[in-house]
C-alpha cells in the first residue's frame, strides 16, 4: 500500500488564498478562524490520519470484520483503539454543536479532516463518518428528550449512528419498505423488519450504537409518504442516559463486499425493538433525508479522497519504475531507461488525476462553505442563496465526485501495468474501496435524475441559471487560457439544460435519458470553474514553483477537459428515442 502524504499545502492554498477564509472573520462562526488556526488544524488532522489511520488500511481489507454466534461483530485489529484516539483528540467533534459537547467550528475545517481521514483509511472511517448526519437529523426534527439523551454522546464519538433504510426488495424506492413500527402503550414503538446494507450495524467500538430506522405505523399511507423515522439504540438508555436494558436489533449477518472490508456492512434484524419516533408521523423520509444530503457530500469527498491516494502512489511509482527510452530528451543517455513519468501518455493520466483532484478539492470545500454561510451569514439572502446552491450542487458533488474518483483510481492503478493488479502494491485495493462510493446514497443515475428533475426541470433552470452566473462571472477576472474555453463549455452547459427544460415534455422519458449526461456537463463545468479561480490567484505569483504548476494543470484542464462539455450536450440532446427502442424482452439475447 503507498504511503499517505496528506495534501497539506494545497489545502491551505485553497482555504487561505482561494476561499480567504480569514477574512470571513466578522461572520460570528468564523470569528475564531484566523491562519494560525487552519495551518494547526491541517498539519495536526493531516498527522494524525496518516500516523494513526493509514497504517490500519491493508490491516482492514486484509482481516475483515467477524460476526460471532451471539451477534456481536468484532473490526479490524487496531480499529478499536484508532477510533478512541480519534475521539480523544476531538476530531469527531470539530464542527459539532456547542450545546452538546462540540466545538462549533465550521464545517469547511471539519470537511478537511474528513478527506484525510478517507484517504488514510477509508473503511474505518466510515463508522464516525454517518454520525454528524445522524446529528444533523436529530438536531432538526428530534424532540428536546430524545436531544439531551443522544446528542451529547453521540457528539463525543462515545455512541455512534447508523441509517437503517434499505430492504432487500426496496433500496432507492423507499416507498416499498415494508419494517413496522406499532404504537406502545408508554409512547414508543415497537420496530420490527429485516435492514440491509446497514454500514455500522453492529461493531465494537462504541458502548452503544443509535440506529436511525424506516418504518410504517399500522395505519400508514402507502408509498413514501407513509414513512416514519425512529430512533432505535441497540442498548435503551437507563434512567441516567447509560446503556441499560439490550434492545432487540440485531446483525444476522455481515455482507461479504469488493471492498471496504473493515466496515462492518450488515443485516440488521429487528424483532419487536424499542423506538422512539424522530418528527412528525408520516415525515420520516424528510428527516432522513436531512443525513442522507450530509452522506451524500460525504461520498463526493470519498471520491477525492480515494483519487488523491492512488495519485500519490502513481506518481511514487512513475517516478522510480524504469521502462522505455524518452522520445525527446533523456534525463539519463547513458541509462537502460527512463521513468514513466517520461512518457506522454503516462503524464496524460498524471495531469488528469492531478487536475481533477485538486480542481474538485476546491469545489468540495467551497460547497462546505455554502453551508457555513446558509446556516451563519448575516445577511438573509446570502443564507437562502448559499443554501440553494448546495442543494444544486449536492447530486453533482456525490456523483460527479465517485464516479472521477474511481476513473482515477483505476487509471493510477493503469500506471502500474500488471503490478496494480497485484496486492502487495496496494493500488488494487484503492480501486475496490472507491467502487462502493458510486452506488450508496443514491446511485449516482439517481443523483443525475435529481439534478435534471427536481433541481433544473421544477424551477426551469432558476437556480442551474444562478450558478451559470457565478461561472460567468469569474470568467471576466481568469487568465485568457482558461476563460475563453470555459465560457465556451458554459454555453454549452446553458444549452443542454435549456434543451431539457424546453423537450421534458416531449417524451416521459427525455429527463432521464439526458440526466446523466447533464449531469456530466455540470460537473466538468464546474471544476472547470474552480481551475479558473484558481489560475487568476495564481497567476500574481507565477514564478513561485507551486502557482506555476497550478497554472500547468489549469492549461491541461482547459484543453483537456472543458471540451468535453460540448459532446456531453449532444449525449443530452440525443434524447430517449434510440435508448427505448428495442423491446425490453429482447434486450436479453436469445
Amino acid at each position: 500500500m503507498p504511503d499517505y502524504n496528506p495534501p497539506a499545502r494545497d489545502v491551505r492554498f485553497v482555504l487561505k488564498t482561494l476561499l480567504r477564509i480569514p477574512s470571513l472573520a466578522n461572520t460570528p462562526a468564523f470569528a475564531m478562524v484566523d491562519e494560525d488556526l487552519i495551518d494547526t488544524i491541517v498539519e495536526e488532522a493531516g498527522r494524525f490520519c496518516a500516523e494513526v489511520f493509514a497504517p490500519l488500511n491493508p490491516v482492514g481489507d486484509m482481516q475483515g470484520c467477524k460476526r460471532h454466534p451471539d451477534g456481536s461483530v468484532t473490526t479490524p485489529e487496531g480499529f478499536a483503539s484508532a477510533y478512541q484516539r480519534y475521539c480523544e483528540s476531538g476530531w469527531g467533534t470539530l464542527a459539532l454543536p456547542e450545546q452538546y459537547g462540540g466545538q462549533g467550528m465550521p464545517h469547511v475545517l471539519a470537511t478537511v479532516v474528513e478527506e484525510f481521514a478517507n484517504s488514510a483509511c477509508h473503511a474505518l472511517y466510515m463508522y464516525p463518518g454517518l454520525t454528524h448526519g445522524a446529528v444533523s437529523a436529530l438536531l432538526a426534527k428530534g424532540s428536546e428528550e430524545l436531544k439531551d439523551i443522544y446528542l451529547p454522546r453521540l457528539v463525543s464519538g462515545e455512541w455512534l449512528g447508523t441509517m437503517a433504510l434499505t430492504e432487500a426488495h426496496c433500496g432507492t424506492d423507499l416507498g416499498l419498505l415494508r419494517t413496522r413500527a406499532e404504537p406502545l402503550e408508554d409512547g414508543s414503538f415497537a420496530i420490527s423488519g429485516e435492514k440491509i446494507f446497514c454500514s455500522g450495524g453492529e461493531h465494537d467500538l462504541t458502548a452503544n450504537i443509535v440506529h436511525l430506522v424506516l418504518a410504517r405505523t399500522p395505519q400508514a399511507a402507502a408509498g413514501s409518504r407513509g414513512i416514519s423515522l425512529f430512533v432505535v439504540p441497540k442498548f435503551i438508555p437507563d434512567a441516567e442516559g447509560e446503556p441499560g436494558e439490550r434492545n432487540a436489533a440485531t446483525c444476522g449477518a455481515i455482507e461479504h463486499k469488493m471492498g471496504i472490508r473493515g466496515s462492518a456492512t450488515c443485516v440488521m434484524n429487528f424483532d419487536r425493538a424499542k423506538g422512539w419516533m424522530v418528527g412528525a408521523e408520516g415525515e420520516g423520509l424528510a428527516a432522513m433525508f436531512i443525513m442522507m444530503n450530509a452522506a451524500r457530500l460525504s461520498c463526493g469527498n470519498q471520491g477525492l479522497a480515494q483519487a488523491e491516494r492512488a495519485y500519490q502512489g502513481a506518481v511514487t511509482y512513475a517516478l522510480e519504475r524504469r521502462q522505455g527510452k524518452a522520445a525527446g530528451e533523456r534525463p539519463d543517455p547513458t541509462a537502460a531507461a527512463d521513468p514513466l513519468v517520461v512518457h506522454p501518455d503516462v503524464r496524460r493520466m498524471l495531469m488528469d488525476a492531478r487536475a481533477f483532484t485538486e480542481g474538485f478539492r476546491a469545489l468540495v470545500l467551497w460547497t462546505a462553505l455554502q453551508i457555513d454561510l446558509s446556516h451563519a451569514s448575516e445577511d438573509a439572502e446570502e443564507r437562502r442563496r448559499a443554501d440553494e446552491l448546495v442543494g444544486f450542487l449536492t447530486p453533482v458533488i456525490k456523483a460527479f465526485g465517485t464516479d472521477r474518483g474511481f476513473e482515477t483510481a483505476v487509471d493510477m492503478q493503469q500506471i502500474f501495468g500488471g503490478h496494480g493488479y497485484i496486492a502487495e502494491w496496494g493500488m488494487e485495493q484503492i480501486v475496490r474501496d472507491a467502487r462502493v462510493a458510486r452506488m450508496y446514497e443514491g446511485a449516482n443515475g439517481v443523483q443525475a435524475l435529481d439534478l435534471a428533475g427536481r433541481k433544473l426541470a421544477r424551477d426551469g433552470g432558476a437556480m442551474a441559471e444562478v450558478f451559470f452566473s457565478l461561472v460567468e462571472a469569474d470568467c471576466s477576472t481568469a487568465p485568457a487560457f482558461i476563460a475563453t474555453p470555459l465560457r465556451e463549455a458554459l454555453s454549452e452547459a446553458r444549452a443542454a439544460a435549456r434543451w431539457l427544460i424546453d423537450h421534458a415534455g416531449d417524451d416521459p422519458n427525455t429527463l432521464g435519458a439526458g440526466s446523466y449526461p447533464f449531469l456530466q456537463v455540470i460537473g466538468t463545468l464546474a471544476i472547470g470553474w474552480m481551475w479558473a479561480r484558481i489560475a487568476a490567484v495564481a497567476e500574481e505569483e507565477a514564478e513561485d514553483p507551486f502557482n506555476a504548476a497550478k497554472l500547468a494543470t489549469a492549461r491541461h484542464y482547459a484543453g483537456r477537459s472543458l471540451p468535453r462539455c460540448a459532446s456531453l450536450r449532444r449525449e443530452v440532446e440525443a434524447g430517449a428515442e434510440a435508448l427505448m427502442a428495442i423491446p425490453a424482452e429482447l434486450l436479453q439475447r436469445a
